[in-house]
This record gives C-alpha cells, structure tokens and sequence, in this order.
C-alpha cells in the first residue's frame, strides 16, 4: 500500500491510474478506523479497481466544545489495518495542504438539512463536512465515494452536495456495521465505560421495537415520546432526539412518502451515541 501525504503525489498517482483506464473509489475518514471502516474499504474494493482512503482530524467540524484536540489519532495502527487488507493507497494530508491559503473553499448550502437534528445539536458541523469532502473530492478525483449509514443526515447532505455540484461520483451509503449485541459501530464507542457499554445495546432494540409498530395509523409524535422514555429508562443520561421522519429528506412524514428513517441520539455519560434504522410504512 502506498502512504502519501502531499497533494502532489496524490495527483501523480491517480493520474496515472485514470490512465490506465482505472476506476478510483474513495473512503474519506477521520482516522481512529475500527470495522466498520474496513467494511467500507472492503466494499470499496468491490466497487472499483483501486481504493484510496483518507485520514484527516477535520478541524471545521468541530465545534467550540468539542474534542479536536482529544480526538484519538492512531495512524500508525489505521496504516496496519489497511495493509492487512491490501487498500491501495492511504492520503493522510496535513491541515495546510486541505486548507492552504489560496484555496476556495465552497460557501455552505443553505439547506434545511443543515439545520435540523445534528445541525441544530452541532451548529457549523454541516458546513465543515461539506468543506472538507468537496476539497478531498477536488483532489481525489474519484468515480465512486462511500460513507456510513450510521451518519445518515451526512449522507443525504453530501448527496445534495454532489447533486448541486454536478459533481461525477456515485455516492454510496453502506449499510451501519454492528456488533454482536446490535450496537453501531462507531470510535466513540472506546469512551464507555463497562456499566455504560451493557446499556448501550438497548439503543438497537428500542429502535427495531418502533419499527416493528409502525403503521399507517400510527401516532408517530406518541411513539417518538415512548421510544424517549424506554431510552432513560434503560439506563440512557439524556436523549438528544428520536425522530420518525422522511427518509428523503428528514422532513415530516406526509401520505406520499415512501421511506422512513428513524433516527436517534442518547448520551451515555459524555459520549453521544448515534444510531437509525430505515424502514417503511405498511
């Protein structure tokens, strides 16, 4: 595998992929990878003849009292897990290279995407994915990009973004990898505590146990309250949101919609857990 960390090595060899008629899949991370990453490298390499991810601690999307500072970097071991599975070229770019001076970066969408559920829990956390995707996706080059499920709001952003952009690339939303007890896969999920990860797996079940009593005549505002409070009781400190919504849009279920898409976030301590499910009404 090759490790490269300046723009122009990158340019040179994909250049000299594309050609060579090659298609470039791209896996953007923030590093600290677990399986659920792998899973998304593996499905890469399905998809196209050479896979480039990425390691960037973005520090637009943190906000104030976020963890930039302690977000946990582990390039060496995320090297070794790429190699283990025969990635092709890992780019972990210093801050200066993705956001050197000169660069221009693309104002923020006003969007309603941005605004709601982790837009309005995380202000500007939208605006510096959008940032930091379409300046890798400007150097990357690539035919196919792949992302996580478990961030669903993200996906449906970048799609909007790739779509308004005209951007070339197939976006890809895999499906959210769990362990054995159901609990999303996710970096955050190193900061619980042995008490605190027994109750994390409630999240997986309370979110199966809506699906299974959604209907056309369901009062979802009343089961998005239950669903709230079987969460505390379970063990949860607090409940950022449970939300029932349009799947295209997060918008509120109407008749025409088609897909939906619950969504949630509880917290564990300090650690905020995300998770959904997709599903539809029958």
């Amino acid at each position: 595998m090759q490790v490269i960390s300046s723009i122009k090595e990158l340019f040179e060899v994909v250049s000299a992929w594309k050609k060579q008629g090659l298609t470039v899949a791209f896996v953007p991370t923030m590093g600290n990878l677990h399986a659920g990453h792998i899973g998304l490298v593996k499905q890469a390499k399905t998809l196209a003849d050479k896979v480039v991810v990425s390691v960037f601690v973005n520090p637009l999307q943190f906000a104030e009292n976020e963890d930039f500072d302690s977000y946990p970097r582990t390039l060496k071991d995320d090297e070794l897990q790429l190699i283990q599975i025969k990635n092709d070229l890992l780019f972990s770019p210093k801050t200066t290279e993705i956001y050197p001076k000169s660069v221009n970066l693309p104002p923020p969408h006003d969007s309603f995407l941005y605004e709601v559920l982790e837009g309005k829990s995380r202000p500007g956390h939208f605006a510096g994915v959008v940032q930091v995707v379409s300046r890798l996706f400007e150097l990357v080059q690539p035919d196919i990009a792949i992302f996580g499920q478990k961030d669903y709001q993200q996906c449906l952003v970048l799609k909007q973004m790739v779509s308004g952009l005209n951007m070339p690339i197939k976006m890809v939303c895999a499906d959210i990898a769990r362990e054995e007890d159901g609990l999303a896969l996710s970096s955050r999920n190193q900061y619980l505590n042995p008490q605190q990860r027994a109750v994390a797996p409630a999240i997986y079940r309370i979110l199966n146990k809506t699906k299974q009593v959604l209907s056309i005549k369901t009062d979802l505002i009343k089961l998005e309250a239950e669903a709230t409070e079987e969460l505390l009781k379970a063990g949860f400190d607090s409940v950022d949101y449970y939300k029932i919504l349009d799947a295209n849009n997060l918008k509120a279920v109407t008749k025409a919609t088609d897909k939906l898409v619950i969504l949630t976030v509880a917290r564990l301590g300090k650690t905020r857990l995300l998770d959904n499910l997709i599903t539809s009404l029958v």
